[in-house]
C-alpha cells in the first residue's frame, strides 16, 4: 500500500475537491465495502420461489411446515442521508495567526477538519448516498440540505471551503438543527475539538441518538495540545475571546497534561457508553490514515 500523504502536503493543495479525492483514493486501499449503509430493509411479503431467485431469501421454516418454497420480499432499502457538522469556532484555528511560534504544529485544526469533512462528503455521495452540511458563522447557522449527485458534491465542498474559524459556536444548536432537518433517520457526524459547552453538547447528542439517528464524533486536536511541549514563559491567547494569559509553561505542564487527558477520555468513554462512533484525530496524522482507522472501526461495529 502506498504511503499516505502527510497533512502538510494535503493542506498545501488549495482545491478542496482535489484534496477530498486524494484522501478518499488513499483510504480506499484495502477496503472492500463501505461502512455507511441505509437503514435495514423492512419485510414486505412472501411469494412463491422462482428459479434464479437468491437462495439467501428462502424461508426454510416455511419449507419445513408446508413442503413448498417461498422467498421473502423486502421493501426497498433506504439510502443513507448524512448531516456533516463542522466546528468553525476560533479554537479550531490553532496554531492561529502565529504558526511560526509553534514549530512542528503542522496544519491548523480547522483545515484538518475541513479535509476530513470534505473527504467524508466525497465518499458518501460517490457511493450513492446523500450528504449535507451544518455549521455556524458569526452566530448564524450555515446549512446545506443532504442531497446526492456530483453537482451537489461540488456545491457542498464549496460551502465547506468558504467557512472560516472565528468566534464561538453553539454545538448543541448545530446538532439539534442538523437532526431536525434530516428528512428521515440518518447519520449526524460532528467534526470538532469539542471544547465548547461539552455537557450541553453530550446531552443533545444523546437526544438525537434516541430519535433514531446514528451519531459519529470525530475529535480533532493538535499534537501540541496533547503533549504540551512548550518551555519557558508562554503568552497563551484564547482564540475565541482574544484574552491573553502569561504562564510558566513548565510549571503548568503536569496539570495541563492531566487535564487534557481526562477531557479526551471523558469524550471517548462517553461515546462508547452512549453507542456513538468516536475517533480521536491529531493533525500530524495523515488524513487518509486517520479516516481509514475510523471507517474500519465503524465497519467492524456493524
Amino acid at each position: 500500500m502506498p504511503a499516505a500523504l502527510s497533512p502538510q502536503v494535503i493542506a498545501a493543495v488549495d482545491d478542496l475537491e482535489v484534496v477530498a479525492r486524494l484522501v478518499v483514493e488513499g483510504l480506499r486501499s484495502g477496503r472492500h465495502r463501505s461502512p455507511f449503509h441505509g437503514f435495514s430493509n423492512e419485510f414486505s411479503q412472501y411469494r412463491a420461489y422462482h428459479p434464479g431467485d437468491d437462495l439467501k431469501y428462502l424461508d426454510w421454516k416455511v419449507l419445513a411446515r408446508t413442503d413448498r418454497l417461498y422467498t421473502r420480499q423486502f421493501r426497498e432499502a433506504t439510502n443513507m442521508s448524512a448531516m456533516l457538522c463542522l466546528d468553525s469556532s476560533g479554537s479550531m484555528n490553532y496554531p492561529g495567526r502565529y504558526p511560526e511560534a509553534y514549530p512542528g504544529s503542522g496544519v491548523s485544526k480547522f483545515r484538518y477538519a475541513q479535509i476530513i469533512t470534505a473527504a467524508l462528503a466525497h465518499l458518501i455521495i460517490t457511493q450513492g448516498d446523500a450528504a449535507g452540511l451544518m455549521s455556524m458563522q458569526r452566530g448564524r447557522l450555515v446549512y446545506l440540505p443532504a442531497r446526492g449527485g456530483r453537482s451537489h458534491l461540488r456545491t457542498l465542498l464549496a460551502h465547506i471551503d468558504r467557512l472560516q474559524p472565528d468566534g464561538t459556536w453553539d454545538p448543541a444548536t448545530v446538532v439539534t438543527r442538523a437532526a431536525d432537518l434530516l428528512k428521515r433517520r440518518g447519520l449526524v457526524c460532528v467534526c470538532s475539538d469539542f471544547y465548547d459547552a461539552p455537557e450541553a453538547t453530550a446531552v443533545e447528542l444523546r437526544r438525537v441518538n434516541r430519535r433514531g439517528h446514528d451519531v459519529a464524533l470525530l475529535q480533532v486536536v493538535s499534537r501540541q495540545e496533547v503533549d504540551w511541549p512548550f518551555t519557558g514563559g508562554l503568552d497563551v491567547e484564547d482564540l475565541e475571546s482574544g484574552a491573553h494569559l502569561l504562564i510558566d509553561s513548565k510549571a503548568a505542564r503536569a496539570g495541563y497534561r492531566e487535564g487534557i487527558a481526562a477531557f479526551l477520555e471523558r469524550w471517548r468513554t462517553g461515546a462508547r457508553r452512549d453507542g456513538f462512533d468516536y475517533a480521536l484525530m491529531t493533525t500530524d496524522d495523515p488524513p487518509a490514515e486517520a479516516l481509514r482507522g475510523y471507517l474500519l472501526r465503524r465497519g467492524a461495529r456493524r
